[in-house]
């Protein structure tokens, strides 16, 4: 079955109206990213952020990427290119309330804020992957009952605090959050261009060599030149700091054969500092 052009599959709750009358949490599953750089399947299970009320409503929003070259001279608009599709939003709505279990006799745990805190962490790298110098947020997945959204990442989180205890502390908050899918075909070949697919970016800074970035990477550094193929690196010994190189899987790098010959001196130059 084709997946839907929203990223969200009803299928499973469209199939199975008896269990309508059963009450099913909202919930966001956190995963580590997918340790082989591939954009369709999560690395290791975290935890899930339950909502204690399900959302009144989902908003998704969809888009296309569309340019109009300018022509000078001309005196009409010319006709757009269409570029390709963005990714799905999904944007929701999470309501925390502490106050509906209020007891005089039982001091509040501040479920709310640990709450707020959970999303929060969603914004920041894990701590896998932050150990392994490939900071990255978790990956999350909405899910209520048989609707499944896309596998995303939280853009932003908007938290507001409506209800306080005397003593300051919040009770009672409105929480707005922004899902972004990560990708939108899977890994491997980009079926309109042939081209592959990126999945990992790296900022050139001061000091940077390919074999070093190579081996930060893949554990490899013999893998630069597959590395400089793909980015169209003619001299390796000349990397400007601030230049983004893109990083594809180890397993795409491997079927690359670099096609652009490599000055001799440059070369040799890296190759010293693979030794």
């Amino acid at each position: 079955m084709a997946k839907p052009a929203t990223g969200m599959n009803a299928s499973a709750a469209t199939a199975a109206p008896e269990a309508a009358a059963t009450l099913t949490h909202a919930k966001l599953d956190l995963h580590e990213p997918s340790k082989d750089g591939a954009l369709d399947k999560p690395g290791p299970f975290l935890e899930s952020i339950e909502f204690q009320f399900n959302p009144k409503e989902l908003t998704l929003a969809k888009s296309a990427k569309w340019t109009r070259p300018t022509t000078k001279g001309s005196t009409r608009s010319s006709p757009p290119q269409y570029q390709g599709p963005q990714p799905s939003k999904l944007t929701l709505e999470m309501f925390l309330d502490e106050s509906v279990f209020f007891d005089p006799a039982k001091k509040q745990d501040g479920t709310v804020a640990k709450t707020v805190e959970k999303l929060f962490r969603c914004c920041v790298p894990t701590d896998a992957s932050h150990g392994q110098k490939k900071d990255s947020p978790p990956w999350v997945k909405f899910s209520w009952g048989g609707l499944t959204g896309f596998l995303a990442y939280i853009e932003s989180v908007q938290v507001k605090y409506t209800l306080f205890t005397p003593a300051g502390l919040p009770v009672r908050a409105v929480c707005t959050v922004t899902l972004q899918e990560l990708a939108g075909e899977p890994p491997g070949t980009n079926p309109t261009s042939g081209g592959r697919v990126p999945h990992r970016e790296h900022v050139v800074v001061q000091g940077d060599t390919l074999p070093g970035i190579a081996y930060a990477e893949y554990g490899d550094a013999s893998m630069w030149r597959a590395v400089a193929d793909v980015n169209g690196v003619d001299d390796p010994a000349r990397l400007r700091p601030g230049r983004r190189l893109l990083l594809p899987t180890a397993d795409e790098l491997q079927r690359v054969e670099p096609s652009r010959p490599v000055a001799g001196g440059a070369r040799r130059e890296v190759a010293g500092a693979v030794r």
